[in-house]
């Protein structure tokens, strides 16, 4: 919790940031991605953080549903949060776990690589920890910089392509990588925009 995981998920889908914005943790939101000159739909899944207990994790069901759902999964810590850190290997060992026969792709992102000021964890850590998971890893400033947030997902995004088109069929029209209907919550999400930069200038013209 507090690593900024709601806030990747919006810079992604708006490349918009706002600090103070309204927590949504749990909704879904689809967005078509360009992959090697084909538009895919993707849906991203906003979920809850983890409960921590005695230096080991609990995942509520409703976090274990949203992982044995996906296709491909963000684990984000902050290099602010050394404990964040500590529990990636065993976030990552439960997220396989619910994958029990088959490689899901992770990304590991180490978020707030802006607040060198505060910082608790060095990025090379992160590095290396994610090498030997067999992750990708990325650290971003989500309040800084879209381009390292969409490159994460974008690489996410392309390996799943990968997988679930086998290349000795090329010719057959890539699908949606989820097959599902499409969420309204981006109009959600576009209303909670508004609210909060209203909020905004209502605050500065009060002052």
């Amino acid at each position: 919790s507090g690593v900024g995981k709601t806030a990747l998920v919006v810079r992604f889908l708006t490349k918009r940031f706002i600090g103070d914005y309204e927590r949504n943790a749990g909704n879904l939101y689809t967005r078509q991605v360009q992959i090697e000159g084909e538009t895919l739909a993707i849906q991203v899944q906003d979920t809850p953080g983890i409960q921590v207990h005695e230096n080991s994790l609990s995942c509520s069901e409703q976090l274990n549903r949203c992982i044995r759902w996906a296709d491909a999964v963000v684990i984000v810590f902050s290099i602010t949060d050394y404990k964040s850190y500590e529990l990636i290997s065993q976030l990552h060992q439960h997220v396989q776990q619910l994958h029990l026969g088959t490689r899901l792709p992770v990304v590991v992102v180490a978020n707030k690589a802006d607040l060198l000021h505060i910082k608790q964890v060095d990025p090379q850590l992160g590095l290396q920890l994610a090498s030997m998971l067999g992750c990708s890893f990325y650290e971003v400033s989500v309040s800084e910089n879209y381009s390292d947030v969409y490159s994460a997902f974008h690489v996410l995004c392309k390996e799943v392509s990968h997988k679930q088109q086998p290349s000795s069929t090329p010719e057959k029209r890539r699908t949606s990588l989820i097959p599902r209907p499409k969420s309204p919550n981006m109009q959600d999400l576009k209303r909670r925009f508004k609210q909060a930069l209203s909020a905004k200038v209502r605050t500065v013209t009060s002052v």
